[in-house]
């Protein structure tokens, strides 16, 4: 079964799973979600495993900054679930099957669409939304540009489309709650934020850029360490 598939189902039927689960139920639930992330990493490249391993890291500092102290979003159980970091990895997981497919790759419309799609969500959020949504549209215009000039643009729109997914459903089955405004007070967010698969677009870039310098520096410790073996 595709990647994004098995995600989608997964993560939806965690959603609503949790919202019954006592804490040690939702860790019962972040341990399969770690199951399955390994399981499908198992057929990945070693540059993919280190990718997704960047931004679970990435993502779970987010995840604890701004859920777990300054309250910017409200978990169920006003914790950082379990669940969460593995989860982180395998939304980014499906993005980049997404991209990578063929049928992407055959889609020419697929991010002019995804691009409109967000622009008219951030559009709503900014004229007809009950809650002002200001973040959101800086994040739509953090997606613009890594669609210009970032180095996966496929990768963004298959964010779009999972991450968009998942904060719907989250929402809306109250797993989570985006406060009315950014800890400043100043910037009015949505619930959920029209352009978040925007931030995903930072956690790629973070991976892109630290997946080299990771393989090089464990390919340099492996080296005296085989030479000494052999």
């Amino acid at each position: 079964m595709p990647i994004p598939i098995v995600v989608a189902v997964w993560a939806a039927l965690t959603l609503v799973l949790d919202q019954w689960a006592s804490l040690w139920q939702q860790r019962g639930l972040g341990l399969l979600t770690w199951a399955l992330l390994l399981a499908l990493l198992r057929v990945e490249s070693r540059a993919t495993r280190v990718q997704v391993g960047v931004v679970v890291v990435y993502a779970s500092v987010v995840e604890y900054v701004f859920a777990g102290y300054l309250g910017a979003y409200v978990y169920r159980l006003e914790n950082v679930p379990a669940f969460v970091p593995p989860g982180h990895g395998l939304v980014y997981l499906a993005a980049l099957a997404i991209g990578r497919s063929a049928w992407a790759h055959r889609s020419a419309w697929l991010v002019p669409a995804t691009l409109s799609a967000c622009g008219l969500w951030a559009v709503w959020g900014l004229t007809l939304s009950p809650q002002k949504d200001l973040l959101g549209a800086f994040w739509f215009g953090c997606l613009l540009v890594f669609s210009r000039y970032g180095k996966s643009p496929l990768v963004y729109a298959g964010a779009f489309l999972i991450v968009s997914y998942l904060e719907i459903i989250g929402t809306s089955l109250g797993t989570w709650t985006w406060q009315p405004h950014d800890p400043t007070g100043l910037v009015p967010v949505g619930n959920p934020p029209s352009g978040i698969a925007g931030g995903y677009a930072w956690f790629d870039a973070a991976a892109l850029s630290l997946t080299p310098m990771l393989l090089q520096w464990w390919d340099a410790r492996r080296t005296p360490a085989l030479q000494e073996v052999a």
